[in-house]
């Protein structure tokens, strides 16, 4: 394990970690995407596109397609806005949310079923803190997650499924397009990845900071219901991606999968663990460790390799302590301007 400046390696449950009790995987975090590589690197790509499309964004597709078919109040209830459907939409959000979550932080915090092994971290979600509603940060973080989230998440679809059922914004059929639907299926996650770096770096302008993203970064140890415990404020600009349906001609499947993918995938992202032991031989992939980074350092890893854009602009933490040199170096130089 490549530790940090200063900081001297110790074993804690049989994992080696730094004073802080910080753990890093072998590698550091996972390399940029091959699609952006130059000389082309065919056999990496195809590796890439496999691990992009498989489990994880199929089980979105299928997730938003079954909402659809079944868990989705008729298009012709959505051409005016009553109480009715919007709280049958509210409500299937609501279960959705807690039982993704939920099945993330009962096995690994609750249960703490495989202990510390592959936990990024020492310590346990925080108790007693005045920093959070209640002093509790599953509380806190339950709270801005369901609340805050679930509101703002099903406003974003209830504007979406009457601008759909007016014929507002531009409405694709799957039979006449079969091709352009799964094509825009499958964009959708990278998408999300390009909405969320430009998001991300909105919010940590020192106005914005203050006004709503403060709230996300008193995680700094992160745990599955962290992941989506925003401010308002930055729930309202993080959901923004959505409104990319208003341009892009799509169905609301595409829509589901794009507001189902925004609310979802941050319990995963901030898990808190590398991987989720299964049994010896398969270990599913847990959270990033390029995200778990940004909430340790702040300044760095502000969206995903996937899209390699903190490489490209300098703001990239692998872990090393190259990298994490050079992120001292920039910030002194900030602060010397």
């Amino acid at each position: 394990m490549a530790t940090l400046p200063n900081e001297n390696e110790g074993l804690i449950d049989g994992m080696p970690r730094d004073k802080r009790g910080n753990w890093q995987p072998e590698g550091g975090t996972k390399p940029a995407n091959p699609v952006f590589a130059w000389p082309p690197k065919p056999v990496e790509v195809a590796k890439w596109l496999y691990h992009y499309l498989f489990p994880w964004n199929l089980f979105y597709m299928a997730l938003a397609t079954l909402t659809w078919l079944y868990f989705q109040p008729d298009l012709s209830r959505t051409t005016t806005f009553r109480a009715d459907w919007i709280i049958e939409i509210f409500i299937r959000n609501q279960i959705m949310l807690t039982v993704f979550v939920s099945v993330w932080h009962i096995r690994l915090w609750g249960r703490k079923s495989q202990g510390l092994q592959y936990k990024y971290t020492s310590e346990w979600l925080a108790t007693k803190k005045r920093q959070f509603l209640w002093g509790n940060q599953l509380y806190d973080n339950i709270f801005w997650s369901c609340v805050s989230g679930g509101i703002t998440w099903t406003a974003y679809e209830v504007l979406m499924f009457w601008a759909y059922a007016n014929g507002v914004i531009p409405y694709v059929q799957p039979l006449q397009q079969p091709i352009y639907f799964v094509f825009l299926l499958c964009l959708v996650p990278l998408w999300r990845l390009f909405h969320f770096y430009w998001a991300h770096r909105l919010l940590h302008w020192p106005p914005l900071y203050k006004a709503g993203h403060y709230l996300h970064h008193k995680n700094i140890n992160v745990g599955p219901w962290s992941g989506l415990a925003m401010h308002p404020v930055e729930h309202i600009l993080y959901y923004s991606c959505i409104l990319i349906h208003w341009i892009v001609p799509s169905h609301p499947i595409h829509m589901l999968m794009n507001a189902q993918h925004a609310s979802l995938t941050p319990a995963q992202g901030h898990v808190g663990f590398e991987k989720v032991v299964v049994n010896e031989k398969v270990n599913m992939a847990g959270g990033s460790y390029f995200h778990q980074l940004h909430h340790r350092y702040f300044e760095c890893n502000y969206g995903e390799p996937d899209i390699p854009f903190d490489h490209w602009f300098g703001t990239s933490h692998t872990g090393s302590i190259e990298s994490h040199t050079a992120m001292r170096a920039k910030r002194k130089t900030v602060h010397d301007v």
